[in-house]
């Protein structure tokens, strides 16, 4: 485990392969068993997982890996946000980090790339859903200019508690 004030130009992003796709399950079922950052319950298989990545670069949708020492350390997706026609220049972001390396500032970095492809293929709008208690994954989006767009009461109910949302919005 690198040491928590190693500097983030260590870090490599780079568009995710094949190949990170057993890391990048790894770090979100991680959050799927331990964390509120998904609404998931059970963990994902890889064969899901290949599925879901398949999906999104068939789309044009990119997905993203930030690596330090060869490991991948985090990663970050845009999936269509609705599969109306109208909708078209919208998009959902996931940004996951592994545990290890929280507040080192792999988030920042895999979000900021994540806006720039963003801007790149021309989309207008990128929503996030963030449990409400989520400080950390709230104050990020916030540095990349995504406002509130809406708060749902009770939404999610996860270990055994219900969760506030708070959907985000950039604008370009």
């Amino acid at each position: 485990m690198p040491p928590s004030n190693m500097p983030v130009d260590t870090l490599t992003v780079k568009p995710a392969s094949e190949a990170d796709l057993p890391a990048i399950l790894e770090i979100y079922n991680y959050a799927v068993l331990n964390t509120t950052a998904t609404a998931d319950y059970e963990p994902q298989t890889l064969e899901s997982r290949k599925a879901w990545y398949e999906e999104r670069l068939a789309g044009g949708y990119p997905v993203i890996v930030g690596e330090r020492d060869g490991a991948v350390i985090g990663w970050a997706a845009l999936s269509p946000y609705f599969p109306r026609y109208g909708y078209r220049f919208s998009a959902e972001n996931s940004v996951y980090v592994a545990p290890e390396a929280q507040g080192q500032g792999v988030g920042r970095s895999l979000l900021g790339k994540l806006c720039e492809e963003a801007d790149r293929m021309g989309l207008h709008s990128i929503i996030a859903k963030v449990d409400a208690s989520n400080e950390a994954s709230l104050r990020l989006h916030a540095r990349f200019g995504f406002e509130s767009a809406g708060y749902f009461r009770e939404l999610i109910f996860k270990f055994d508690r219900w969760l506030d949302v708070v959907h985000l919005q950039r604008v370009r």
